[in-house]
């Protein structure tokens, strides 16, 4: 009668996987070491944010900052992440194609706001793509060619010298841009472009900073006349370009301060809060 549970075979097997595990030293993997982590990700970003660049340029880039990578490594960096060499590599997305473009774009619009005595009044503005700085041009109630001609040909004056930097233009088909408005940016030598008809997104920025102005500041006053209007747009221009947040700018202001030392202590860190437009926004700053 058999008094065990496994068979002689299993014994055996068992006993030499003991020996195995007592006898067996811990080795090292052959070869070089595998590569810090660090050292991919700068390879992967580098290689990622300037498609054109090949295994060297990468290579020497990094030397320049202290890494020294060589250029075999780096190859087989971007082939185990499934880059090909700079010709095939990916080039540059949508967004990254865009901002690059936009240093030299402006644009411009008009939007109205209704007074409490129900008068129409109706504001132009200029933007830069590339900074968000928002230009108000003028408030009127009746808006002519004239009288958008006139308010191009001031903001043109009030920029001097960097008003050359202006190369595109974008407008939309509104008749109050006349011939006489397009013909102050083209004397510049920019070129005028007409955005084509209902394309609200041809004009993208231009609508953004309309229903940004809408929620934050015009919609929630009560508005008695042009004069009114034009101080509470002033206000609101400055707090908009020098304090306000851009998300397309890495959440810093269209024309931001002069950026101070982050604190050492975070437990001690004040805040001051200083109301713009008699309490409707708030902005804070870290007290001194």
């Amino acid at each position: 009668m058999d008094v065990f549970f496994v068979t002689p075979a299993t014994l055996l097997r068992w006993h030499r996987a003991l020996v195995t595990r007592r006898w067996t030293y811990p080795s090292k993997r052959p070869g070089r070491p595998s590569t810090r982590a660090e050292i991919r990700e700068a390879v992967l970003r580098l290689a990622r944010e300037n498609p054109s660049w090949g295994y060297q340029r990468i290579s020497g880039e990094l030397a320049g900052i202290g890494l020294r990578v060589p250029p075999s490594t780096v190859r087989d960096i971007l082939k185990r992440a499934g880059l090909g060499p700079a010709p095939r590599r990916t080039g540059p997305s949508w967004s990254r194609f865009l901002k690059a473009q936009a240093e030299g774009i402006w644009a411009c619009d008009l939007f109205h706001v209704d007074t409490v005595f129900l008068k129409r009044l109706y504001v132009l503005f200029f933007i830069e793509h590339a900074t968000r700085v928002v230009h108000i041009a003028g408030v009127t109630a009746h808006p002519t060619g004239a009288w958008v001609a006139q308010q191009a040909r001031n903001l043109v004056m009030n920029l001097g010298e960097r008003a050359e930097g202006i190369r595109f233009f974008i407008r939309d088909r509104d008749a109050k841009f006349t011939a006489v408005f397009d013909e102050v940016f083209s004397s510049l030598g920019a070129r005028v472009i007409k955005t084509p008809v209902r394309a609200p997104q041809a004009k993208a920025i231009v609508e953004r900073w309309v229903g940004t102005v809408r929620r934050e500041c015009t919609d929630r006053l009560l508005i008695y006349d042009r004069g009114h209007l034009r101080r509470v747009l002033q206000a609101y221009e400055r707090h908009y370009n020098r304090h306000r947040p851009h998300r397309a700018r890495d959440r810093r202001p269209p024309q931001p301060p002069h950026a101070s030392a982050p604190p050492s202590d975070l437990d001690q860190v004040r805040l001051q809060r200083r109301q713009v437009l008699d309490g409707l926004i708030n902005q804070y700053r870290r007290a001194a």
